[in-house]
């Protein structure tokens, strides 16, 4: 059967949050399997971001000499095979060394497919960011509904993980072994003379800003909503997960459906729209006195960082001051630092000041970045041309 390049990329992406989401949906079985507070589980799950901080920024060319398909069978099949020794593994130690070892794989994945994502766009001659990023979503969003039905049964977080990852190897591995290497564009090898590392600009700043925050809340989002729920409300295993099944949810479906808004009304506008709605989300679990009112605020949450992030990459991307490849890797650098940095310094926070307060924190940056998204276009480039920003 022939599948289509795009599709193998979406699948990779749905399997990527499928994986990571497993585990990201037992944090509380992971905390009390290795008996630690929370701000000890926060300086455990930082084994992953310094991991990935250290691959965003230097595997780049060891990706260009392996090539696509090589470096997904690598990294996709190798954050599967980690994330099953988890549950296996005995103690906080050997779990943040196994976490920094997966984030070395998943900065490599994540470079690997946004960067053959631009490849099949030129082949294939139309845009596919947003829905292959939309599929990371919907990944999520499906192993969040699984875990709550899965803890609700008292299925134990070894066994969820193992059947579940074994599965998901299985597809990754059928999909990985029918792909076949997008032709390099022809214009890009002068930009891989670029450094790695691309420190941002001044005038890239704003953007950076808005791109940070709206990563800092899917961290937020994504690491802690189970904790916060079953904490602060004591609730059942399914509806302290439903906090993350929504909050996925609502990412999900505002990226693969607000494409024809932001065609519409332009990305300052719908940035701007989507932040306060975030704000709003934030808000709502801070001050939540019902737990049905912290699941609309996580769902909100979940709709309101959706599309922020890849309208900011758009707009770098776009910028004239440096070649767009530069400004891209600055922007999501910083972003993916904060979106693996975020979540356990917050968890520093929940410990100290509790786990209310923690969302809090989230709330200065989004309100900075409603006051940065000037420098979000007013028009989209739309029929060959670009309306005035």
């Amino acid at each position: 059967m022939r599948i289509p390049p795009q599709f193998r990329v979406y699948i990779a992406f749905f399997l990527f949050a499928m994986s990571t989401g497993a585990m990201f949906s037992r944090l509380p079985d992971l905390q009390a399997h290795l008996s630690v507070n929370k701000a000890e589980l926060g300086m455990t799950l930082i084994g992953m971001a310094i991991g990935s901080l250290i691959s965003l920024t230097f595997s780049s060319p060891l990706i260009v000499k392996l090539g696509t398909r090589t470096t997904l069978a690598i990294s996709l099949l190798g954050v599967m095979a980690l994330l099953s020794t988890i549950p296996l593994l005995p103690n906080a130690p050997s779990v943040f060394a196994t976490l920094f070892v997966m984030g070395l794989l998943a900065g490599a994945l994540e470079i690997c497919l946004n960067v053959e994502i631009g490849r099949i766009e030129a082949e294939i001659g139309f845009g596919i960011m947003n829905r292959a990023h939309g599929c990371w979503s919907l990944g999520f969003f499906v192993t969040a509904i699984t875990a709550s039905l899965v803890r609700q049964a008292e299925i134990s977080m070894q066994m969820h993980m193992h059947a579940l990852l074994g599965v998901m190897f299985v597809i990754g591995a059928v999909t990985v072994g029918g792909m076949k290497n997008a032709p390099h564009l022809p214009h890009v090898g002068a930009a891989q003379d670029q450094p790695h590392f691309a420190l941002p600009t001044l005038g890239l700043l704003p953007l950076c800003i808005i791109g940070t925050s709206a990563f800092l809340i899917e961290g937020a989002g994504i690491d802690w909503s189970t904790i916060y729920m079953n904490e602060v409300f004591e609730v059942s295993p399914f509806i302290s997960g439903s906090g993350l099944t929504l909050f996925a949810f609502f990412m999900a479906l505002a990226r693969l459906t607000i494409d024809p808004v932001v065609d519409r009304h332009g990305a300052r506008l719908v940035g701007r729209v989507l932040l306060t709605v975030a704000a709003f989300g934030i808000a709502l679990a801070w001050v939540a006195p019902h737990p049905y009112v912290a699941l609309l605020g996580f769902a909100l949450m979940g709709a309101g960082c959706s599309a922020v992030y890849p309208m900011a990459v758009t707009a770098a991307a776009q910028r004239t001051d440096r070649p767009a490849v530069v400004n891209v890797a600055a922007i999501a650098q910083m972003a993916f630092v904060v979106f693996f940095l975020g979540p356990p310094l917050l968890g520093f926070v929940a410990e100290t000041f509790g786990i209310r307060n923690a969302y809090l924190v989230c709330l200065p940056l989004v309100l900075g970045s409603i006051l940065a998204s000037s420098a979000l276009p007013v028009r989209v480039i739309k029929a060959g041309r670009e309306a005035a920003a």
